[in-house]
C-alpha cells in the first residue's frame, strides 16, 4: 500500500467516523410523546408541576405530588462568587442559576445560564422528601425564609428554609455555599414532634426540556442525562433512552446529572448509602433524571438529618473527580479516554508553567512528536525506498502492460529483493492518528479552554479561526508534506484525489476549533524538520531519497 493511499484512507476514516455521529444525532431514535394525559398547573414563575413531579415508583412508601395549584410565595436569590441563584420558596427547588465566573460570550457581561424557570428551554434541580410521611408526597410544602436575598460575603453561607407540616414534622432545609465553589450542600434536619414514628426519603431530581445539542458534524457535542451505579461509573442516558424506557436502577452510591458542552448540573446521594436512579418524560417535553435515598425512620421525639450535594458548574476534573466517583468522566473523552486523559494532565501541567494554552499546545505537541520521531523515521525511511524503486515500476509496467495479476507479483517480487515494505509508510501513521484522536478529544471537551487566549486574533482557542489564517498555513503544510510522498500510483485518478488531499482537509479545518489546528499546523512543521533530516541522514550513508 502506497503512503498516499495511506493518508487517504486515514482522512477517510476519520470523515466517515465523524459522519456517523452526526448521523446519530439528526437520524437516530427521537424521544417519543407520551399519550397519557396529564394535569398541567403553572407556578408563578412560569415553571410547569403536575401531579407527577416527584419521582413515582410502585413502591407504597412513595407518591407522587398531588394535583394542587402551584403558587410561588417567594422567590429567593442567592448571590456567590461563582453563583446566582433562585431558589423557590414552594418547595426548594433551584429554579435558576447563573454561572457568574463564565461570561456567556467572551468578553461578555452576561454570565452563563445554566438552569432557567420557564420557556422552551426549562431547566431546574428540584429536590424534597417523599416516602410514607414525605412533605413532598402529596403537595409541595411553602417554606420560610427570613429574606428574600443573600449574599456570600465570607468564606461560606447558609441559607435556611423553614416548614412545619400538618403531620407533625418540622423541616429545616439548609442549602450551604462556599467560595470558589459551584458545589451546593443541601440538607435536611427533619424533627417529630408527634406521637407516631415517621418515614420520610429524600429525592434530588433534574427537569429539562428536551432539546439537542447544538454540536455540528465535526464538533459533536451531547446533551442530556447520565448516571452512575456501583457498576458502570459512567453511562449515557440520552433523551431518547428517557423517553423509550424508564431508568430503575438499586446501587451503592452513585449520582444522577445533566450534561452540556462544558458544563454539568448533578445530584449527588451519600455515597455511603444505597440509593435509587429513576428517569421520566413529563409534560411530553421534560425530561427527568434523579434519586430516591434510603428510607428514614423518625421516631417521636427524634430528630435527623439527612444530606446531598448539588453541582452546578464547569466540568472540572479535579473538582468532580473529589465529589463522587465518576463524576470526573462526564468529560467524555470517548473510546480514547485512556490516551486523553494523560495527555490533559500534560496539558494542564504545562500550562501551570508557560500560562498560556496556546503555548501549551505548542509544547505538547513538540513532547509528542518528538516522543513519536522513531515513528516518524520508519515512516520515511520506508518512504524514500519507495521513491526509489519507482524506475523499476515504471519498467515492470511497460514489460507487463494491463495484465494486473503478473503486475501484482512482480511487485511483491520487487518488494521482496530489495526489503522493502510497501505497509512500512502506512503503519507508523495509524499508531500516530489515535494521538490526533485523543487530542481532539481534550481541546473540545476540556472547559479549561473555553474563552483561552493564545496571540494576535486568536482570542479564543475553542473557537475557529476567525480570519482563517491557521487553516490555510495547515494546508500548505500538508501540501509540502505531500511533495515529500513517493508518488508511485499509476492511476491518474488516484494521482488527483492525493493532490487533492490537503485542500479537502484545509477546508474541515475551516470549522475546527483554533486549538486543534494549532496542534495540526505545528505537528505538520515538526514533521516537515524531522523529513528533512531524516533525508539528510539517509543521504549521507548513500543512500537515494529522491
Amino acid at each position: 500500500m502506497e503512503s498516499q493511499r495511506s493518508f487517504l484512507l486515514i482522512g477517510l476514516a476519520m470523515v466517515s467516523f465523524l459522519l456517523w455521529q452526526q448521523w446519530q444525532i439528526d437520524y437516530g431514535p427521537k424521544p417519543v410523546e407520551q399519550t397519557t394525559p396529564s394535569t398541567v398547573q403553572t407556578d408563578g414563575n412560569g415553571a410547569v408541576v403536575t401531579n407527577s413531579d416527584a419521582p413515582q415508583v410502585t413502591s407504597p412508601e412513595q407518591m407522587g405530588v398531588a394535583n394542587t395549584t402551584a403558587i410561588s410565595e417567594k422567590v429567593i436569590s442567592v448571590t456567590t462568587d461563582t453563583l446566582l441563584l433562585e431558589i423557590d420558596t414552594k418547595g426548594g427547588d433551584v429554579i435558576s442559576a447563573n454561572l457568574a465566573d463564565f461570561p456567556l460570550t467572551q468578553g461578555s457581561s452576561e454570565s452563563y445560564s445554566l438552569l432557567r424557570p420557564s420557556g422552551e428551554h426549562l431547566y431546574v434541580a428540584q429536590s424534597g422528601l417523599v416516602g410514607r410521611d414525605g412533605t413532598d408526597s402529596k403537595s409541595r410544602p411553602v417554606y420560610s425564609a427570613e429574606q428574600d436575598s443573600y449574599t456570600l460575603t465570607g468564606d461560606s453561607l447558609s441559607i435556611p428554609l423553614t416548614y412545619t407540616a400538618p403531620n407533625g414534622m418540622t423541616v429545616v432545609k439548609t442549602f450551604t455555599f462556599a467560595k470558589n465553589s459551584h458545589r451546593i450542600d443541601v440538607s435536611y434536619v427533619v424533627t417529630n414532634n408527634s406521637s407516631a414514628s415517621k418515614q420520610v426519603q429524600q429525592f434530588g431530581q433534574l427537569k429539562q426540556s428536551m432539546v439537542e445539542g447544538e454540536g455540528s458534524m465535526f464538533m459533536p457535542t451531547y446533551r442530556g442525562g447520565a448516571y452512575s451505579t456501583e457498576e458502570d461509573r459512567y453511562k449515557k442516558y440520552g433523551f431518547d433512552d428517557i423517553a423509550d424506557k424508564k431508568l430503575n436502577e438499586t446501587t451503592k452510591a452513585g449520582w444522577a446529572a445533566m450534561i452540556e458542552h462544558y458544563f454539568v448540573s448533578a445530584w449527588v446521594p451519600p455515597q455511603d448509602e444505597t440509593n435509587s436512579l429513576y428517569s421520566a418524560v413529563r409534560q411530553n417535553t421534560n425530561a427527568v433524571i434523579g434519586f430516591t435515598g434510603q428510607v428514614v425512620t423518625i421516631e417521636p421525639g427524634q430528630t435527623a438529618e439527612i444530606n446531598s450535594i448539588l453541582y452546578l458548574g464547569p466540568k472540572d476534573q479535579d473538582t468532580l473527580a473529589g465529589i463522587a466517583r465518576g463524576l470526573d468522566l462526564t468529560v467524555d473523552y470517548g473510546f480514547l479516554w485512556m490516551i486523553s486523559k494523560p495527555l490533559f494532565w500534560l496539558l494542564q501541567y504545562i500550562h501551570s508553567i508557560v500560562g498560556n494554552w496556546g503555548y501549551a499546545i505548542i509544547i505538547i505537541t513538540i513532547i509528542v512528536k518528538g516522543s513519536m520521531y522513531w515513528l516518524t523515521k520508519k515512516q520515511y525511511e520506508s518512504m524514500a525506498k519507495m521513491r526509489a524503486l519507482k524506475p523499476k515500476m515504471d519498467a515492470l509496467k511497460e514489460r507487463f502492460g494491463d495484465d494486473r495479476q503478473k503486475m501484482q507479483q512482480a511487485m511483491m517480487e520487487l518488494y521482496k529483493k530489495d526489503k522493502v515494505n510497501p505497509m512500512g509508510g502506512c503503519l507508523p501513521l495509524l499508531f500516530q492518528m489515535p494521538i490526533f484522536l485523543a487530542l481532539y478529544w481534550v481541546l473540545l471537551e476540556s472547559v479549561e479552554l473555553r474563552h483561552a487566549d493564545f496571540i494576535f486574533w486568536i482570542t479564543d482557542l475553542s473557537a475557529k479561526d476567525p480570519y482563517f489564517v491557521l487553516p490555510i498555513l495547515t494546508g500548505i503544510s500538508m501540501y509540502l508534506l505531500q511533495k515529500l510522498q513517493p508518488m508511485t500510483m499509476t492511476d491518474p485518478m488516484q494521482q488527483k484525489i492525493m493532490q487533492f488531499m490537503p485542500v479537502a482537509m484545509s477546508l474541515f479545518f475551516f470549522i475546527f476549533p483554533a486549538g486543534l489546528v494549532l496542534y495540526w499546523l505545528i505537528s505538520n512543521v515538526i514533521t516537515l524538520v524531522q523529513a528533512k533530516f531524516i533525508y539528510a541522514s539517509m543521504e549521507k550513508r548513500g543512500l537515494q531519497t529522491k
